[in-house]
């Protein structure tokens, strides 16, 4: 792989201290020599800080202040880096020990690749695997209303697509943040599938998802219908062909419509291992 990409990654926290510890060691433990890690917390009260200041010398940077919400912390934490990958990870969610080297390799061997999300999975509030997730999505998908799968806790990006698309979140969203910011890859870069497991999300009480469900919705509506008005009628009328099949059925037919070359539009890219190369390869 010759030398090792710098990979960006934030955490920002707020009272977390039950579960910061295990987010903080699933990053720093993985030996990732080129790894910029970032942590921003919002002026936890609880004993996050003792916990970060254990980890100081694995950090490259870190923050205890009171912020404006979730994206603001995200913004002030990529401010501090500068790594060609980007990522974050949310103080109680988890990398797998594999995750930055595989990370490293895709963006390294394969180029065209400018966004990219493992498999998704899920983690009880101890930590355990408990879900892995099947499906792919792309902007035909999301516009037929398939919003909700792309997990941020396994998206990785490159820093030029990220100032492409406006170099920051978006401060004015307090939950749907990252579907604002997927949208906006989308629009310049299709979204590529690892066929493995890159981040789990744990499920507990005060997770950032968990609280305001219904903020998240509203935000993300609202974010969704600007998306849906800026497309054209041609993208709009495969959009509802999409979304006529049904999500239990669209991936099988639409795909094998895409081979066959009736919709050749319609494609989720993978990133899949070849253990004859030794190599990733796409497809």
């Amino acid at each position: 792989m010759g030398t090792a990409p710098r990979i960006a990654v934030v955490t920002p926290s707020f009272n977390q201290g039950e579960y910061i510890e295990a987010t903080l060691r699933s990053v720093v433990s993985q030996g990732y020599e080129a790894l910029e890690y970032v942590v921003v917390d919002g002026g936890s009260t609880d004993g996050s800080v003792d916990t970060i200041q254990r980890y100081e010398c694995d950090l490259a940077s870190w923050v205890s202040e009171p912020d404006n919400g979730h994206a603001h912390a995200l913004n002030k934490g990529f401010a501090k880096t500068t790594g060609e990958i980007m990522c974050w990870i949310n103080s109680s969610d988890l990398h797998y020990p594999w995750t930055l080297r595989t990370v490293a390799q895709v963006f390294s061997e394969l180029p065209q690749v400018e966004w990219l999300m493992g498999v998704p999975t899920t983690l009880d509030e101890r930590g355990d695997l408990k879900h892995v997730m099947t499906g792919a999505s792309n902007a035909y998908d999301i516009l037929a209303g398939n919003y909700h799968v792309i997990q941020q806790e396994s998206v990785f990006w490159r820093r030029s697509l990220w100032e492409r698309s406006g170099g920051r979140l978006n401060e004015n969203l307090e939950r749907a943040a990252d579907f604002d910011l997927w949208l906006r890859f989308l629009r310049l870069a299709p979204l590529y599938h690892a066929q493995t497991i890159l981040g789990g999300f744990r499920v507990h009480g005060d997770a950032l998802g968990q609280e305001g469900g219904r903020e998240y919705e509203r935000e993300s509506e609202a974010v969704f219908a600007r998306f849906v008005a800026e497309q054209n009628r041609r993208t709009l009328w495969r959009a509802r062909l999409v979304r006529a099949i049904g999500p239990g059925r669209r991936k099988i037919v639409g795909e094998t419509l895409h081979r066959v070359g009736i919709w050749p539009w319609y494609r989720h890219p993978r990133v899949e291992f070849d253990f004859a190369t030794g190599r990733w390869t796409t497809r």
